[in-house]
């Protein structure tokens, strides 16, 4: 049998000592979020109910439910998603497989990195001048909507273009090689093998739409509507800006009540990237490689 030496035995416990101070940092950081979904379900819980989830608020908002927030909060994740992510795929789709290096492409990477750090509060001014005023939507869920796509671009041209050039350039060279086109080695073979990864950035935008308040607080979020929309031209309630008024605004709110819409959003985001979440782990589980 082989013995340890003292090189050996010092490698191990170094290996050991990494692990236990890598899980103790995970687990600092992990234990936040554990304190806040604790404490919003212990505050919030008593306030969940049928009546809560499914009717309107009363009482000058003191009272009373939230779905008028919440269907209003889906209204403006969904016309997001659908603004943003054709876009951000068919930007990445271009950055990855068509352009070039040169110095028209690193400006538009430049400019992607610096639209990410831009403040939410610029962007709603930007939605108000843009979408509200200049395109004539008025304070509408489509302004709304328009102003939370252009600020989450970012995150979707990033994660899909890290997601394409994830796939083997062997994949490519095997299509041309066959006299595919490239948008035909991109559409049969390289976008079938990324959208996993494309997911991740739908995931991410999802929770930072659901839950910003400034964007859509000076372009198509009410502080009080008692019925739902329409159609994208109408303004609605959202579960963020909700939260913020009877947080804030709204004087004698009982103590539950904030909580409970607290944990009504964040159990609304956590469903929606649930749902994204298996349907990539599905899409990933059928990748050839």
């Amino acid at each position: 049998m082989f013995e340890a030496t003292n090189r050996n035995r010092w490698a191990r416990r170094n290996q050991s000592l990494i692990g236990a101070l890598l899980g103790f940092m995970t687990f600092v950081l992990i234990l936040p979020v554990l304190i806040i979904l604790g404490v919003l379900v212990v505050e919030g819980g008593p306030a969940i109910s049928w009546e809560f989830l499914f009717s309107e608020p009363t009482q000058g908002m003191t009272a009373g439910g939230v779905f008028p927030a919440l269907v209003g909060t889906i209204w403006l994740v969904v016309v997001a998603l659908l603004a943003s992510v054709p876009l951000g795929v068919a930007a990445a789709i271009y950055l990855s497989e068509y352009a070039s290096d040169n110095w028209l492409t690193r400006f538009i990477n430049l400019a992607i990195i610096n639209l990410a750090g831009v403040p939410s509060i610029v962007h709603a001014l930007f939605g108000v001048g843009a979408f509200v005023l200049f395109f004539n939507f008025g304070t509408s869920i489509l302004a709304a909507s328009l102003t939370l796509a252009v600020m989450t671009l970012p995150v979707v041209i990033v994660a899909t273009r890290e997601s394409l050039q994830a796939v083997p350039q062997a994949f490519r060279e095997a299509c041309w090689s066959m006299g595919a086109t490239r948008w035909q080695t991109i559409r049969k073979v390289v976008l079938p093998n990324s959208i996993s990864g494309i997911l991740t950035g739908v995931i991410l935008e999802v929770s930072r739409t659901a839950g910003e308040t400034a964007p859509i607080m000076f372009t198509g979020a009410a502080f009080f509507l008692p019925f739902l929309p329409q159609g994208v031209l109408d303004q609605t309630m959202a579960m963020s800006l909700h939260l913020f008024v009877i947080s804030t605004q709204v004087p004698g709110v009982p103590e539950h009540l904030p909580y409970g819409v607290a944990l009504v959003l964040i159990g609304m985001v956590l469903s929606m990237n649930a749902i994204s979440i298996a349907f990539r782990m599905y899409l990933r589980g059928k990748k050839k490689w």
